[in-house]
């Protein structure tokens, strides 16, 4: 299962508010052997999030979003997700039940409007102040607020994936190749990806003091090391050096 994150927000595109998700995601999912497959950060639109929703919901992926589910005309993350689902929004019992037990009468005519999700949804419980958020398969949608959303994201992971564990590649090797280009290298790259595709290759050129490329192949144990045999190699035979650590001198 890949791992998505949208981050929804004019604030962040602006430059007002600094995002704060990403790296804390990047956090939790990393204790749980996991990693995200990729990030969309799209402002309070509602034909963009429309577009990036239709994205990411014709998919499988697991998917958390962060921001615009409030009732304020600039929340639009509730009434998209119910327009690209084909779905009407409706008054959740259980989101109905949280927000009055949490505001009493206070609750309407406004607040109540948070309760409105799309139909088939369930809902994600929020412990500061009972606003709920909501779960559209494998959509997890939550507030913008940290302190809200982040024990969400466990609350999800918890009871709705507590198998969902150690996907990530478990092995890691990582050569320098000091004085190399990466297109002296590339047919031997381009061979790894064809030949092990389950091994993830990254190649990370950097220019500097001792210029380098940084080569790091991911995967089982056994197919990165049969991988990096055919990689030395072929440094090797184009007259370059390859070290496990950066000689700066």
């Amino acid at each position: 299962m890949n791992i998505g994150a949208l981050i929804i927000g004019d604030e962040l595109l602006s430059g007002k508010r600094q995002d704060q998700h990403f790296n804390h995601l990047q956090s939790v999912l990393a204790d749980r052997g996991l990693e995200l497959s990729w990030t969309i950060i799209v402002g309070d639109e509602a034909a963009q999030l429309e577009r990036f929703l239709s994205f990411s919901m014709a998919s499988d992926d697991l998917v958390f979003s962060f921001g615009g589910i409030g009732a304020t005309p600039d929340d639009r993350t509730r009434q998209s997700v119910a327009k690209v689902a084909g779905v009407e929004l409706y008054p959740h019992p259980d989101a109905v039940v949280e927000i009055e037990k949490q505001f009493s009468e206070q609750a309407y005519p406004n607040r109540i409007l948070m309760s409105h999700l799309p139909f088939g949804s369930r809902i994600i419980p929020n412990i500061i102040n009972r606003v709920p958020g909501f779960s559209f398969n494998h959509h997890h949608f939550m507030p913008g607020f940290p302190e809200m959303s982040w024990p969400m994201i466990e609350w999800v992971l918890d009871h709705h994936y507590p198998d969902l564990k150690n996907l990530s590649p478990q092995d890691e090797q990582i050569i320098y190749v000091t004085y190399g280009r990466e297109s002296d290298l590339l047919p031997v790259m381009m061979k790894i990806v064809e030949d092990y595709p389950t091994v993830r290759l990254s190649s990370l050129p950097h220019i500097g003091e001792v210029p380098h490329v940084e080569l790091s192949l991911r995967g089982h144990s056994d197919l990165i090391e049969e991988a990096m045999a055919l990689l030395k190699v072929a440094i090797e035979q184009a007259n370059l050096t390859w070290s496990t650590q950066l000689d700066k001198k």
